[in-house]
């Protein structure tokens, strides 16, 4: 089972937060139906272009909060000095789908970035 994080810039569209799943999936070699599950920053819950996607793809949307970025952020394996300063975490996208797919969940996509969205993906066995 595949998570996909998710980070962005605000007003990302659908299709830009699609155009960044497609490739990360695209560079791990990963199915499309993998893919089990979004996770963003409960600050990013109520961007309209990653719910639309997410209810595209018939995925539901876990939202994480401040505190379990944080805990996720030191498995992390990239950085944004913005997203630092802004979130607290090295990666929105990495900290959401390590956290989403649980404490065995492994990082198979570090965070790419395709315009104003960020993705990460993370395989697991067993959702939390």
């Amino acid at each position: 089972m595949i998570v996909a994080g998710i980070g962005c810039r605000k007003g990302a569209t659908a299709e830009e937060v699609e155009a960044a799943i497609a490739a990360a999936l695209k560079q791990t070699g990963c199915a499309g139906e993998e893919l089990v599950l979004m996770a963003t920053s409960d600050g990013k819950g109520d961007e309209p272009g990653i719910i639309a996607a997410a209810a595209a793809r018939g995925l539901r949307l876990v939202l994480v909060r401040p505190a379990e970025l944080e805990a996720s952020g030191a498995r992390t394996q990239s950085s944004s000095p913005r997203v630092m300063a802004l979130a607290g975490v090295p990666s929105v996208a990495e900290a959401a789908a390590l956290f989403a797919g649980g404490p065995k969940s492994e990082l198979i996509a570090p965070r790419i970035a395709v315009g104003p969205v960020t993705c990460a993906l993370v395989r697991t066995e067993a959702l939390p």
